[in-house]
C-alpha cells in the first residue's frame, strides 16, 4: 500500500538513502573478517619483504588477519588480473610496485587499464635500484662496466626481475642511452634474478635496494651505481647512474596498495588512514631504514595523480625506446 502512495521521486530518494546507509554501515564494521593481500611476485624479493612488513603492521591496527598470497607470473600481471576480478569490498587487496602502472604500457596485447581497473588506496614509499654485477666481472665502476659492454657486444647480459618492471625499464634505458648490446634475461622475481647473477649465469642486474642490499653486504655482488638522483646513505661510496655517464637519469621503484575498481569510498579512506598510521609506526620505520626504503604517505586522490603522472612520464620513455613485450 505504501509503495502505491509514494511518489517516484521519494522512492528514488529513499532508495539512495538506503544505499548510502549500507555503504556507511559497511565501512563502520570493516573489516570484520580476514583480508587477502596478493603480492604478484615470488617470496623473498623486495616487494614481498616490504609487503609483509606493512601487512603485519596493518593487521595489528585493524584487528583482523591479513593473509598474504604470492601469485607470481607474467611479470606481476597474473596477480594483478586476479585482484581486478575480485569483489570490490576491501577484502582483496594488491600490494605491488610501480610496475603495476608500467606493465600495460609495454605489453603488446591489452591487459588492464592501470587507472580504470583498480582503486588506488595509498602509496607506501619508494626505493632506489642498484646496478650490481657478478664478482667475476672485471669492472669496479659503472663507467668501466659499460665500456666493457660497449667493447664486447653481446658478451655481457642483464637479469631482470620481470619484463615491464622498473628493473627491466632501467636496463632498457641504459642499453639505449649508451648503445649497449646486452641481452635482458627475465626472471619471476628479484630472488631468482639476483641468485643467477651471483652464480655467474648472468653478468649484471638492476634491482630494488631492499632485495639487493644483503647480497652486496655479504660480498656476493658488487654494487656499481644507484638509480636515484642522490647517493644512498647505506652505500655512500656508490655513485648514481647520473654521476656515472647518464646525466639526469633517475628511476625509482615505488610501492603501493590497490583494490579492485569501484571499492566503497569509505572503505578506501579507512584503509588509507591505516596505511598512513602504519608507515609512521616506529617499529616499521626502523625496518624501512634498514632497507633504505623511504616511506611516503598519500591520500587516494594524491596516489591517483602519482599514477597519472607516471603513466605520462614512463609512457614517453617506453615509446622513445620502443619497448614492447609479448607473453
Amino acid at each position: 500500500m505504501l509503495n502505491r502512495v509514494l511518489s517516484p521521486v521519494l522512492r528514488v530518494a529513499l532508495l539512495g538513502g538506503a544505499i548510502a546507509c549500507a555503504a556507511v554501515c559497511s565501512a563502520q564494521t570493516y573489516p570484520n573478517k580476514p583480508i587477502r593481500m596478493v603480492i604478484p611476485y615470488t617470496p623473498g624479493g623486495s616487494i614481498d619483504t616490504v609487503g609483509r612488513m606493512v601487512a603485519d603492521q596493518l593487521q595489528r591496527q585493524l584487528g583482523q588477519p591479513i593473509v598474504i598470497e604470492n601469485q607470481p607470473g607474467a611479470s606481476g600481471m597474473l596477480g594483478s588480473l586476479n585482484v581486478r576480478k575480485a569483489a570490490a569490498d576491501g577484502y582483496t587487496l594488491l600490494f605491488n610496485a610501480s610496475s603495476q602502472v608500467y606493465m600495460p604500457l609495454v605489453v603488446a596485447k591489452k591487459t588492464y587499464d592501470a587507472e580504470k581497473d583498480f582503486t588506488p588506496v595509498g602509496q607506501i614509499g619508494y626505493v632506489p635500484l642498484v646496478v650490481a654485477v657478478n664478482n667475476d666481472v672485471p669492472a669496479k665502476t659503472f663507467t668501466e662496466f659499460t665500456k666493457l659492454a660497449q667493447a664486447n657486444p653481446n658478451k655481457y647480459t642483464w637479469a631482470t626481475s620481470g619484463l615491464g618492471t622498473t628493473s627491466h625499464l632501467s636496463e632498457e634505458m641504459i642499453n639505449r642511452e649508451l648503445k649497449l648490446k646486452m641481452e635482458i634475461v627475465a626472471y619471476k622475481g628479484a630472488v631468482p634474478q639476483l641468485t643467477d647473477v651471483v652464480g655467474g649465469h648472468v653478468s649484471a642486474a638492476i634491482s630494488p635496494m631492499p632485495g639487493v642490499h644483503s647480497f652486496v653486504q655479504a660480498g656476493r655482488l658488487r654494487a656499481l651505481a644507484v638509480t636515484s638522483k642522490t647517493r644512498v646513505s647505506k652505500m655512500p661510496d656508490v655513485p648514481t647512474v647520473a654521476e656515472s655517464g647518464i646525466p639526469g637519469f633517475e628511476l625509482l621503484s615505488w610501492y603501493g596498495i590497490w583494490g579492485p575498481a569501484n571499492m566503497p569510498a569509505a572503505v578506501t579512506e579507512r584503509l588509507n588512514a591505516e596505511i598512513a598510521r602504519a608507515v609512521d609506526a616506529p617499529s616499521l620505520k626502523a625496518k624501512f631504514e634498514e632497507l633504505s626504503f623511504i616511506p611516503a604517505k598519500s591520500s587516494p586522490q594524491q596516489f591517483k595523480q602519482i599514477i597519472r603522472d607516471d603513466l605520462a612520464k614512463i609512457g614517453k620513455a617506453v615509446k622513445d625506446a620502443n619497448i614492447k613485450i609479448d607473453f
